[in-house]
């Protein structure tokens, strides 16, 4: 049975990207959005200036999608078939590298074409920078550097998510990242509002982002890149990037694409200097296509990673749990069975040193009963 689940967990990972592969993000009623909006309408009933509320909102909106994930897990214990299917819904939810590498390919256009307006008004779909006065090369820059963040962000963090805690780790992990974006950056408001979302953000993301970047490398041949450059680029530049886990995909691009990133980045009533990732010229419209050639070479990369893991690696893992659970109880129940209300029959006629328990009453079976309670009754919902 747990082989069955394993195949229908890595089953369903294939078939969503499939879907999101052949149809995008769906045009109405994403679930994304409608989750954002009941975050948004939460966020205005407990909002205070402070971590501690954060702290609290956070937990509530990413716990509740944990919990579903958590419920359905269970109810599909025993149907591998509905399991997968579930996990094919959640993953293309989920995802969204069609639609990343379309606005990318969309925004190479309108700048191949000197539509610069165009160009100004579709940056919005990617990134929360303030494109009025930015010129061809500074909006090609904000989307290479777009698409490799996101790459990771709404790719490859939601595979390795679901590969690593299925469904639940699918919706948790698509939660704590809408809400960082959300409540996440810097702002007035959010200075410490949004701080728990942001480290929550990051913390998800450490993983996801290093194999983002590596598997960059691995792939830049697919669209005429520079492995070596790419590999040198990444291990000098990628942790100069103030975000923890951003520049390790930056600067990946940055090497594969042979262009420099970095800079100083105008958002609504701010901006910020990045230091450069990258030797190369600043990007032109040119690149933006072989950018999103590589973010699906990276996306194929990590659906296999993903889909092999629930069969492999996820098993033993599993099974190591599941032993060491065992090894646990074992200990707590011979603990129990050693304790001051123990005898051994190994002076009685007949005996043979086997220990044996006594039948308790009153104060001391109440004692055992709750050291059972307190002890051998815990255990982690996956």
């Amino acid at each position: 049975m747990r082989q069955a689940t394993a195949a229908a967990n890595a089953a369903g990972l294939v078939a969503g990207y499939a879907l999101d592969t052949l149809l995008g993000d769906p045009r109405r009623w994403h679930p994304v959005a409608g989750f954002g909006r009941a975050a948004g309408a939460l966020e205005q009933r407990v909002y205070r200036p402070d971590r501690t509320a954060g702290a609290v909102f956070t937990s509530v909106v990413v716990g509740a999608p944990v919990l579903l994930g958590v419920a359905a897990t269970l109810a599909t214990r025993r149907r591998p078939v509905a399991r997968a299917v579930l996990v094919a819904a959640g993953t293309w939810t989920v995802l969204g590298g069609r639609t990343l590498r379309r606005e990318a390919t969309v925004m190479g256009r309108a700048l191949r074409d000197g539509d610069l307006p165009a160009a100004r008004r579709r940056l919005g779909h990617l990134c929360g920078r303030d494109p009025s006065a930015l010129d061809e090369p500074e909006l090609a820059r904000a989307t290479v550097e777009s698409v490799a963040e996101n790459t990771s962000d709404a790719v490859v963090a939601p595979l390795v998510w679901g590969a690593v805690a299925g469904l639940p780790g699918l919706l948790g992990y698509r939660a704590a990242n809408t809400l960082d974006a959300m409540v996440g950056h810097r702002s007035p408001r959010y200075a410490r509002f949004g701080t728990p979302a942001a480290r929550l953000d990051d913390l998800l993301n450490l993983v996801p982002a290093r194999l983002t970047g590596l598997l960059t490398i691995a792939v830049a041949s697919a669209a005429h890149g520079d492995r070596h450059r790419a590999w040198q680029v990444w291990r000098r530049d990628r942790n100069d990037h103030p975000s923890p886990n951003a520049g390790q995909c930056e600067a990946a691009m940055a090497g594969a694409l042979g262009v420099r990133l970095g800079g100083r980045n105008v958002y609504f009533g701010r901006s910020e200097v990045r230091p450069f990732l990258g030797d190369g010229p600043r990007p032109e419209a040119r690149h933006l296509k072989r950018a999103a050639r590589i973010s699906g070479a990276v996306g194929v990369a990590a659906l296999g990673i993903a889909a092999v893991y629930p069969l492999t690696v996820g098993r033993l893992v599993g099974a190591a749990g599941r032993y060491g659970l065992r090894g646990v109880r074992a200990a707590i129940v011979t603990r129990l069975g050693t304790g001051p209300a123990a005898v051994t029959d190994a002076g009685r006629p007949g005996g043979r040193g086997r220990t044996a328990s006594r039948p308790l009453s009153g104060a001391g079976a109440g004692r055992v009963s709750a050291r059972r309670g307190n002890g051998s009754g815990r255990g982690r919902a996956r």
